[in-house]
């Protein structure tokens, strides 16, 4: 049994959620965002508090139960509060620079790196090496953040590359004489 769908999501003041059908639109001050969910899972809203239904026989509904679960808190946190990822370039001469939805990048190749930012991802660079990656979509602000991660990967025996602010690169020795 899914311990993740039995919790209930507590809906924000500001946060509007319309049910038609499997779909799902969930309105707030950050934006908007709409996910289609299983047919083995239902959506019930009573009051504040969102909660999802399913057969309790069905091994695949209970999973999707759980996934359903997790992916409405991820719409309301969205649309009310946002999500960040952080990245750090670590290496000399690397740079950052970001200009309306291009983000420029100085990562040691011949030429500069030019990531188009899609649309609803912020992109701020507050440092030349620190790069903040905001939005309502959780996972295309993972997506944004894996995609300028490896235009160069950090290596393991300077460090140097593209990481996430919280990463550990786990150093190598350097070979002996």
């Amino acid at each position: 049994m899914s311990r993740i769908a039995k919790a209930p999501v507590t809906i924000p003041s500001g946060v509007d959620i319309k049910l038609e059908g499997n779909n799902m639109i969930v309105k707030g001050s950050k934006g908007q965002l709409s996910h289609i969910f299983s047919p083995a899972v239902s959506v019930n809203i009573d009051g504040n508090m969102l909660s999802v239904q399913w057969d309790k026989n069905d091994k695949a509904a209970t999973a999707q139960a759980g996934t359903a679960r997790a992916i409405v808190s991820n719409l309301v946190a969205g649309v009310s509060t946002g999500f960040e990822k952080k990245l750090a370039l670590v290496g000399v001469g690397y740079r950052a620079q970001a200009k309306d939805n291009i983000l420029s990048l100085s990562l040691g190749f011949s030429h500069p790196v030019d990531f188009e930012v899609p649309a609803g991802i912020t992109v701020e660079t507050p440092t030349q090496t620190d790069i903040i990656i905001k939005g309502s979509d959780k996972q295309q602000v993972g997506q944004v953040a894996a995609k300028i991660r490896a235009y160069r990967p950090p290596e393991p025996y300077k460090g140097k590359g593209v990481r996430y602010a919280d990463e550990h690169v786990v150093r190598k020795e350097a070979k002996k004489k």
